[in-house]
């Protein structure tokens, strides 16, 4: 259950930056860094190594806290968690599109390596290999905001590298043993998980 939590807080961290740039045209640069950071970490050896850390997921944990204790106030973001979750099960079944995003991320990583995960050319990098491959899927992931910022090419890519990071925490989280039911019957364990978590972050 505290693996299943860490991955899912990382999902619901990179959405609400997804829901931030969106709407304000911003990131919080150490949460965006979090998020692109797990991209490149293919191969950690715990849930908590792919983010660095518990403290670095306290954000997506008090959201979590908040959805669980019915304290949301961001109605936009549990559905786009569901379209998250929803277009990994169609990702992991198309084993040449795994194939082609994995590449493309190994190819990107040297990059990240030598310049930082969020720097404008990883993050370019990044969202058109997500716009090449998973924005395919359907149903596509929507997400609503400004058109002012929504109509900026590079605030697109940032965007669209954060749905890729999102991707990323849903297969770990479905990897962990994760399902739809942790919302529908699990959530006061999820909520007593959660809650631990946020003690030892």
């Amino acid at each position: 259950m505290q693996e299943r939590v860490l991955a899912l807080a990382g999902l619901v961290q990179a959405l609400k930056q997804v829901r931030r740039i969106a709407e304000t045209g911003q990131a919080d640069a150490s949460v965006l860094s979090t998020a692109l950071d797990s991209v490149f970490r293919i191969d950690a050896e715990s849930p908590e190594a792919v983010y660095g850390g518990i403290g670095d997921l306290r954000p997506g944990l008090v959201v979590l806290r908040d959805y669980f204790g019915n304290r949301n106030k961001d109605e936009a973001l549990p559905r786009l968690a569901l379209a998250v979750l929803q277009i990994e099960r169609r990702f992991v079944r198309d084993g040449a599109m795994v194939q082609q995003v994995q590449e493309g991320i190994a190819s990107t990583a040297t990059i990240a390596g030598r310049l930082g995960s969020s720097h404008p050319d990883v993050l370019a990098a990044l969202g058109k290999l997500y716009a090449d491959t998973v924005s395919n899927l359907r149903p596509k992931v929507m997400v609503q905001g400004n058109p002012h910022y929504l109509g900026q090419a590079d605030i697109v890519s940032e965007i669209r590298a954060l749905l890729l990071a999102a991707l990323r925490s849903a297969v770990l989280w479905r990897q962990m043993g994760g399902s739809l039911f942790d919302f529908l019957i699990g959530r006061r364990q999820m909520l007593a998980a959660i809650e631990s978590e946020l003690k030892l972050g």
